[in-house]
């Protein structure tokens, strides 16, 4: 496989995420698929049957893992973060990943990806705790640009210049979400190509793929449903300003059969593949 971004992480082309309805169907017949994508929450435990499935899956395909719960934004949780680490000794993958944002107080846990106000303090603090993630890990650390449904009056710049000052005062990789873009610029009212511009592409080692709903004039971030022909335009640019980068399909609500996922993979393979002619 040929690495890529100037991390020269591996393409490791498309992939899915590993979900319950399919465990048995993947580990049993190990039908075609390039890579999946675990929920690294859903595997931080010490033993039982989620290791079970875990270790066959990684027997047969490549494996990286996806946080939720990181809540880089936040405070850290050192039983969290143990945990991880104990997950990426565990599966050695290429890089990790995680969202940038906050899920919560030290009291309360919202189970959602909350923004963050785009300021000084907030990028500090952002870049502190990516900073040593890093380090108590070992392994490169990518962050995924989230979607949202309201800004900050505190913000003192656009979402994608933060997240580009991140990038580089960390010296971390990024997740780019694709979906995200679109939910948040239709959201919001910007022009999803002015997000794309700003980013540092050598730092991208991975894309998300999605769909999306609409609800009372908003889009929301639901994950049921194919990728809407507006996203795929989206991808297709993406993947002209960086390249050859794992993509991965997210599907998590109204999940479909493994067949149907594995059309999805294939329409995003055409995508990159005419993207990169």
């Amino acid at each position: 496989m040929p690495s890529v971004s100037r991390f020269e992480v591996p393409d490791l082309g498309i992939g899915v995420g590993f979900r319950v309805p399919h465990y048995r169907q993947v580990v049993d017949e190990r039908p075609e698929m390039d890579w999946f994508e675990v929920i690294s929450e859903n595997f931080m435990v010490d033993g039982g049957r989620p290791l079970h499935w875990l270790d066959r899956l990684a027997d047969a395909y490549p494996v990286v893992p996806h946080g939720v719960a990181m809540s880089v934004a936040g405070v850290e949780h050192p039983e969290h973060t143990a945990r991880l680490r104990t997950l990426l000794d565990r599966l050695a993958p290429p890089w990790f990943s995680d969202h940038l944002c906050f899920t919560g107080t030290e009291a309360l846990t919202t189970h959602d990806l909350l923004p963050v106000p785009y300021t000084d303090a907030v990028r500090d603090h952002i870049v502190d705790r990516i900073k040593r993630v890093q380090d108590v890990t070992g392994r490169l650390f990518a962050v995924e640009n989230v979607s949202s449904y309201l800004t900050y009056k505190a913000s003192t710049v656009p979402e994608w210049d933060f997240l580009a000052d991140v990038l580089e005062r960390a010296d971390c990789a990024m997740l780019l979400d694709v979906n995200n873009i679109f939910v948040s610029a239709q959201n919001h009212g910007f022009d999803p190509a002015v997000f794309l511009d700003a980013l540092p592409h050598d730092r991208v080692v991975q894309i998300h793929l999605a769909g999306h709903s609409i609800k009372d004039g908003y889009r929301l971030d639901t994950h049921d449903a194919p990728v809407c022909d507006e996203v795929w335009d989206l991808y297709a640019a993406a993947v002209r300003k960086v390249g050859s980068v794992s993509t991965l399909i997210e599907w998590d609500g109204h999940i479909p059969t493994f067949e149907r996922l594995q059309q999805e993979a294939r329409r995003a393979r055409e995508v990159r593949d005419e993207a990169l002619s």
